[in-house]
């Protein structure tokens, strides 16, 4: 089947037409490459080409205006609005921005469809008036400006476009409304014939050139339509051609025949309609479909993607046969890697800070592209910042930690340019060249399209310019990020083709691949990007979202018209992005089936392998049983132990692998600093200057009453590094310790007054061997214990806990489950402490426990054996019998090479604690 573009060649050439006579207009420039093809590929001599343009480029040759881009055009239009308005009713840039936006694509649109802008306007700004305000009697001075802003638009267009005109500029609606205007003088300066072919949805004003034209007996148009679409009057892929029919008055009466009418759709097509989940999902199909594909039906296909966003995610699925590649879209510069990096930047910059937050400062330096060239000094940077606990720091301290060849990139990071946008747009381009490294030509691309999008930037603002601040730049770059973009190359006309929907027209290929053909994707669904209402736009002749629905209609049926083999994927995920339900045209396919079209819908789903959930289990290998063995030789901790009991695996990443947890800032003190602060803050209270064993008397506890604020201070400081201990969750913090270690302080002061009290030890650390006749090398144990004293003669063994502890924690029932279940880790505790001590120093009299200072009214909370067949609270010969037969048990089976580190269920323990 031939391609529209081959037929209108093959046309052309029958009527002898002499190509070097002649201009072109096309939809868009690619097809202008197809149509040069062609034509070389039909003609058997050489000629002088033809002229080509798209019709945007063919109305600004009409017009003999240069393009003006949409930022230019607002910054025009803001000395518009600030000359025609009272200084103390303009409004700063930022605001107008967003408004000024949606005015101009209403100010284009008017002028591709040639209205009246003075009537359209007055009318808007009528409706405005009846609308919101005109039963009020007494307008405020807010109605007054509202209706005046109103009222000013038509003197706001007409001033616009009349010093747009005089710099010889216009924006694209303005070119089309001049162009229609000097239609008949450009025809007057050649006698080149023209050559419209592929054109649907045209505006008004393309609609009175291209009818300027054909009446003048100087063109001709060839239109692309299927005669199936347009005998059916309701079909939108016919809407604007059946439009032209009946209105042109090149048609009237019969004055010229409607010719290219054709009849392709109807032939045999094989289409697939597949739900896909997700867009990995769809890539991946796409990537399935390919892979079956030849080399010579690859040079035939084209994978059509209606939201272009899926681009990359579709290049990394490709498979190993695609071997040439075009893509013709243009990769938007929001999407690169590098866009992360600057939308950072502006984010630290709007408030023009001094000092920066520490997950911002780590987001910055750990970004790929500042790693890429100082690895090294970026690794060394936000190693200090965990160390010292850095909530907040300057650039001088970032650059006080970080090495000297690092300053640059620091400097031009975290300078303050104290809110002057051109300043930081500045560094922004110095910094897009201190980013370049040899070796990476596609991080290098990136940064050449954003230095040159930042050089634009700067020339427009400049020290006359309404932008003030980084908050009004950034809404500018946010825009301008969008729509700039990053062009692939490749060959037009061998392999693979990849494009976006519009590069679509004119082109034909026998195998298409649609990704998300999704309702609000394809079509696109409503916009309300105007101040024009529905009604107005349907009373003036303005587009709405029919007519937008239409293209679409048009674009996608076209394409369809001359495939054989069609894939359509569409994103089946309910509530996903883009996704859930089918597009309206895969419906449409199948009630307005064609004989001889074979449709088949289908389903694909991941494969989903069925997961067992199995414990992880390690064997003991030699090297494993020798780290054990090292681990022995230095002391089994409690801890370490607990760990084991809670869970094996964790004890073997922890301390057979040394797998040590993700180091973070703290930015509000945490749990276990607040307990090491009370600790130490309790043993500088209590420790006397010869170091040695004393009653505790009421001088001592008077002393540490009066100390304890600045102590308590002073291990913050210690601790935890922090700038600012008098706000927020932090002062709570402090003002925490303060009230436990005051409370037990008092507590200390009345339970001395009636019975004495000796302290022994404070944060005393023990160590002693355990033989074992199974193990041919040493095991030693080791603990610190908070505080050893005498309680009326009875030596304690005392852990205190910062959080809340109940006396059901240190009684256990049963001596197997020591050993097992978690829940008894308290209790294993304290009896390691009194385990350790009693090896060093055998009491009789002894006892174990907790101080809780979240339950300072439960006083010294003991270690109880509640086992059958026990004989006292006192555990110190019986119990710790007991105690030393689990605890050997415990480590023999670290130790066994036949056991291995078998996961548990963690989650059972926080179930029952």
């Amino acid at each position: 089947m031939k391609s529209f573009i081959a037929e209108v060649i093959e046309h052309l050439v029958s009527v002898d037409t002499n190509f070097e006579n002649t201009i072109f207009v096309l939809p868009s420039k690619r097809s202008g490459r197809f149509l040069l093809r062609k034509l070389n590929e039909r003609l058997d001599k050489s000629i002088f080409s033809p002229e080509i343009f798209s019709i945007e480029e063919f109305v600004e040759e009409i017009s003999g205006l240069s393009t003006v881009d949409t930022l230019s055009s607002l910054f025009s239009f803001y000395e518009t609005y600030q000359k025609l308005t009272p200084v103390s009713d303009q409004e700063e840039f930022d605001v107008f921005y967003g408004w000024a936006q949606v005015l101009l694509h209403d100010f284009n649109e008017t002028d591709r469809y040639l209205i009246d802008a003075q009537v359209l306007f007055s009318y808007l700004s009528n409706i405005q008036d009846l609308k919101h305000w005109s039963q009020q009697e007494e307008k405020t001075e807010l109605v007054k400006n509202y209706l005046n802003f109103w009222k000013k638009l038509p003197e706001y267009y007409t001033a616009f476009t009349h010093k747009l005109i005089a710099e010889n500029k216009a924006y694209q609606g303005l070119q089309y409304r001049i162009a229609s205007e000097k239609t008949i003088k450009y025809l007057n300066g050649h006698s080149k014939k023209i050559i419209f072919a592929g054109l649907n949805a045209l505006n008004k004003a393309e609609e009175k050139i291209v009818e300027t034209i054909l009446d003048a007996d100087r063109g001709e148009i060839f239109w692309d339509i299927d005669k199936v679409f347009f005998d059916d009057a309701q079909h939108g892929a016919s809407f604007f051609i059946r439009n032209n029919k009946a209105t042109w008055s090149y048609y009237q009466e019969n004055k010229n025949p409607f010719n290219w009418i054709k009849e392709n759709y109807q032939f045999p097509k094989n289409i697939e309609i597949t739900g896909v989940p997700k867009n990995v999902g769809q890539a991946k199909h796409v990537g399935s479909i390919l892979s079956k594909l030849s080399e010579a039906e690859l040079e035939k296909t084209a994978v059509v993607l209606a939201d272009e966003g899926l681009a990359p995610v579709i290049l990394n699925s490709l498979p190993n046969n695609i071997s040439d590649l075009n893509l013709t879209l243009g990769l938007p510069l929001e999407k690169t890697p590098l866009a992360s990096l600057f939308e950072l930047l502006f984010k630290i910059h709007v408030s023009s800070p001094t000092v920066f937050y520490h997950k911002e400062v780590f987001e910055i330096l750990n970004h790929p592209a500042i790693v890429s060239i100082s690895k090294k000094s970026t690794t060394k940077i936000l190693q200090t910042i965990k160390k010292e606990n850095f909530s907040f720091l300057s650039k001088e301290k970032i650059i006080d930690i970080s090495d000297p060849e690092n300053k640059e990139i620091i400097e031009l990071c975290f300078s303050n340019y104290k809110n002057q946008p051109s300043k930081f747009l500045g560094k922004l381009c110095r910094l897009t060249e201190t980013l370049k490294q040899p070796g990476a030509p596609l991080q290098n691309e990136y940064l050449f399209h954003f230095h040159i999008l930042f050089k634009k930037l700067l020339n427009l603002i400049d020290a006359e310019s309404p932008v003030k601040s980084i908050k009004t730049l950034h809404q500018i770059y946010k825009a301008n990020i969008q729509t700039e973009t990053l062009d692939f190359s490749g060959s037009p006309f061998s392999g693979l083709q990849i494009m976006g929907m519009l590069e679509t027209r004119l082109l034909d290929f026998e195998t298409l691949i649609i990704t998300t053909v999704n309702e609000g994707v394809l079509p696109a669904g409503k916009s309300t990007h105007s101040f024009v209402p529905y009604d107005l736009k349907k009373e003036f002749g303005l587009p709405t979202y029919k007519e937008k629905d239409a293209i679409y209609t048009y674009h996608f049926y076209r394409l369809l018209q001359r495939a054989k083999n069609v894939h359509l994927i569409y994103n089946s995920v309910p509530g996903d992005l883009n996704a859930g339900e089918k597009s309206r045209f895969i419906t449409q396919l199948k009630i307005e089936k064609q004989a001889l079209h074979n449709i088949r819908e289908s389903s694909v789903l991941p494969i989903v392998p069925s997961l067992k959930n199995e414990l992880k289990s390690i064997s003991k290998t030699p090297e494993i049983l020798q780290k054990i063995q090292e681990l022995a030789a230095k002391g089994f901790s409690p801890s370490a132990l607990l760990t084991y009991v809670r869970n094996p695996l964790d004890y073997y990443n922890k301390y057979i692998l040394g797998v040590k947890e993700t180091e973070m800032v703290e930015e509000t003190v945490a749990a276990n600093t607040l307990g090491t602060v009370i600790h130490d803050s309790l043993e500088e209270l209590y420790t006397n200057n010869e170091n040695k064993a004393y009653l505790l008397a009421k001088n001592h506890l008077e002393t540490a009453l009066e100390r304890y604020p600045a102590v308590i201070q002073k291990q913050f400081g210690e601790h935890y590094r922090a700038e600012n201990l008098t706000t927020g969750k932090n002062l709570i913090a402090l003002k925490i310790a303060n009230r436990y270690v005051r409370n037990f302080l008092k507590a200390e002061q009345k339970s001395i007054m009636e019975n004495t009290v000796e302290i022994i030890h404070l944060e005393k650390e023990m160590k002693v061997k355990l033989d074992f006749d199974e193990l041919n090398f040493p095991v030693f144990i080791k603990g610190k214990a908070d505080r050893i004293d005498k309680f009326n003669g009875v030596r304690r063994i005392i852990d205190y806990k910062t959080g809340k502890v109940e006396a059901p924690a240190l009684k256990i029932s049963d001596w197997d489950e020591l050993v097992q279940d978690y829940n008894y880790s308290k209790a294993f505790q304290v009896l390691f402490y009194l385990y350790l001590a009693h090896r060093e120093n055998p009491l009789s009299e002894s006892e174990a426990g907790i101080i809780s200072f979240k339950n300072l009214k439960g006083g010294f909370l003991k270690f109880f054996d509640n086992s059958e067949g026990s004989k006292s609270e006192i555990p110190v010969q019986e119990s710790l019998e007991h105690f030393e037969i689990k605890l050997k048990s415990l480590i023999l089976e670290i130790c066994d090479p036949e056991i291995p580190f078998l996961e548990k269920e963690v989650e059972e323990f926080f179930q029952k604690a």
